[in-house]
Parts: C-alpha cells; sequence; structure tokens
C-alpha cells in the first residue's frame, strides 16, 4: 500500500529533519497570521528573561519558563483547529463554534495556570 502522503514514506533521519523543517514552518507561519501568537510569544520572551534574572532556584526558572512554553503550545494547537474548522466550511455553525470556543478556553486555562504560578512562586520568593 502506498503512504498517504511523502512525509509518510521517510524513515530514520531523513524523517526527523523533515519533521523539523515542518515544525519550524508551522512556527513562522503562526508568527505571520496569529496575533495573538506574537503577543504570547513576547510575553515568553520578556518572561524567561525576568526569570533567569530572579534569584530563585534552577527548578523555579523551570517551571517559570515551562508554564509559558506551555501558553505557546496550547495556543498552537487552538489556532490548529480553528484552521481546520475553517478549512471544513466558513460558514457559522453551533459545532464549529463549539471547536472554537473549547480551543479557546484550553489556551484561558494556561494563561490561569501560567498566572498562578507565576504568583505562587514570586510570592514565595520575596515574601
Amino acid at each position: 500500500m502506498q503512504p498517504v502522503n511523502e512525509f509518510k514514506s521517510k524513515s530514520g533521519l531523513k524523517r526527523i529533519v523533515s519533521a523539523f523543517f515542518y515544525s519550524l514552518d508551522g512556527l513562522k507561519a503562526a508568527w505571520r497570521q496569529e496575533h495573538a501568537f506574537r503577543q504570547e510569544l513576547g510575553l515568553f520572551v520578556v518572561g524567561t528573561v525576568i526569570a533567569l534574572l530572579l534569584r530563585i532556584s534552577a527548578f523555579e526558572k523551570l517551571v517559570l519558563i515551562g508554564v509559558l512554553l506551555l501558553v505557546l503550545i496550547v495556543e498552537l494547537i487552538n489556532s490548529a483547529l480553528e484552521a481546520v474548522v475553517d478549512r471544513i466550511s466558513l460558514e457559522r455553525h453551533p459545532l464549529s463554534k463549539n471547536a472554537k470556543d473549547f480551543g479557546s478556553a484550553a489556551v484561558l486555562l494556561t494563561c490561569i495556570l501560567a498566572f498562578a504560578t507565576w504568583a505562587v512562586v514570586l510570592f514565595n520568593r520575596f515574601y
């Protein structure tokens, strides 16, 4: 049986290299097309610098940076979900709305988690 696409026919190092470049394409597309991704990436950069400058343990730095990275990951998944829904149909439909709202809610909950994580670490550091 023939593979569905050329990516599936690759194996070993060639597959890993191809996957890496496809991932870079995804990051470039998110940067170009998704305003929220650009905003969150800016917060990630600023937050990473702040986390690295804080006098906290390496583990706490990892947690602070990791939770910001998680926001970016969930935003990318949300953007992918929205793209698939739009690809299927641009007409309004309750299921399409639900899918997009669920993705958006996932981003919101991840942002709340990030905020709470930063609040706890900073509170423990300064109080």
